[in-house]
């Protein structure tokens, strides 16, 4: 408890100036013709920070922490658009957007849910997408009906003509989940979208609670605690352990002289091989080169990772391996990637826990009583 209050305690103090000083970001829809769009979704990818459009096109969006953040417009009828923006100051910024007229593909608008064919599609999307994990268990996409299917050759696409609701009864959050693309192969799979989170309504105190300690469980052990573990030179106090795969960090090799770590040849690593200052004191560049394994070694792999893993035997620590395909990458002091697509995940936890495991980017646990 001592190591998580130090970081609790170190974060709280940057958090409580993110909400005095906050920006607002304003701007107006238009199609291609120049007509306002009305009722268009505006909101912060992977947050709780979103709005409409009025009638004459136009949305503000108040109170927004600095940092990193995608801005996503999306109405019905209209392709989706977003943007990258990394706010460095407390003023007003304007983001317009101009979408374009949607052109609906054969046999995305109309599915026939009594189909099996299309049941068991729907079955592979959703162990794929939501994940199964034991939170996993409790999401429910409520409107499967916007979901069509196609493949061949082994690969199995998704794509939806209206957002995916999602519930999840495990964390108690309500996601409209704008999804882009989706794309499974035989051996791995990725997809494009955002997700906005609505808390549902709790039906009784002890509800309330179990999600409160559900949603600290999450954030433990997740990308996001990692990466502020990282930013923070916490790695060690917060229970996480970095190691360089053998063979696929040169750099790592000539840090630690080319002495294996341990009996899995591993190069254990610092929070420092892999993190340095940015251009700004606001912002910091995740580098390094080839696989790093990320242990948490505060919690041990669950029972449904281990069945998945077919894998016999005690847990073992949670235990992931990223990998950085698209170079350095910018994050800010929140662990927010200016690129969020700029980390991949090669198996391991950050991979099993999926949409299932999600929390909204501005969530942090609770001890007692403080949040940080």
């Amino acid at each position: 408890m001592k190591r998580v209050l130090t970081f609790v305690l170190l974060i709280a103090s940057a958090q409580l100036a993110e909400a005095q000083i906050a920006a607002t970001i304003t701007g107006t829809i238009t199609d291609t013709t120049g007509a306002p769009i009305p009722q268009a979704n505006v909101f912060i990818a992977s947050s709780m920070a979103g709005t409409t459009t009025n009638n004459n096109g136009v949305y503000t969006l108040s109170g927004i922490p600095l940092g990193t953040l995608r801005l996503v417009v999306s109405s019905i009828g209209y392709e989706s658009d977003h943007v990258d923006l990394f706010l460095r100051e407390a003023r007003t910024y304007t983001q317009d957007f101009q979408l374009r007229e949607r052109i609906y593909e054969l046999g995305e608008v109309t599915v026939s849910t009594n189909n099996r064919r299309w049941q068991r599609q729907l079955e592979r999307f959703t162990t794929i997408f939501i994940g199964e994990s034991p939170n996993a268990q409790e999401t429910t996409i409520m409107n499967p009906e916007v979901l069509d299917f196609s493949g061949r050759g082994g690969e199995f696409r998704a794509q939806a003509s209206e957002p995916l609701i999602i519930e999840n009864k495990a964390l108690g959050y309500k996601l409209t989940y704008f999804l882009n693309e989706f794309i499974a192969e035989p051996n791995s799979w990725r997809w494009d979208g955002e997700p906005l989170f609505e808390p549902l309504e709790p039906s009784s105190p002890e509800e309330a609670a179990r999600w409160n300690a559900k949603r600290d469980s999450a954030f433990y052990g997740s990308f996001r605690h990692f990466l502020l573990s990282v930013i923070n030179n916490q790695v060690d106090e917060q229970g996480f352990k970095i190691y360089s795969r053998p063979g696929s960090n040169q750099r790592a090799l000539d840090l630690r002289g080319g002495v294996f770590g341990n009996r899995e040849n591993r190069y254990p690593i610092k929070a420092s091989d892999i993190i340095r200052a940015g251009q700004s004191d606001d912002e910091r560049i995740l580098d390094f080169e080839g696989y790093i394994d990320v242990v948490y070694t505060n919690e041990l792999e669950d029972a449904a990772y281990l069945k998945l893993q077919r894998r016999a035997g005690r847990a073992r620590y949670q235990t992931s391996t990223i990998r950085l395909d698209r170079g350095p990458t910018v994050v800010d002091l929140k662990g927010d990637p200016e690129d969020p697509y700029g980390v991949t995940f090669y198996g391991g936890y950050f991979a099993y826990e999926r949409t299932g495991d999600e929390l909204p980017k501005e969530y942090r646990p609770w001890i007692q009583g403080e949040s940080f």
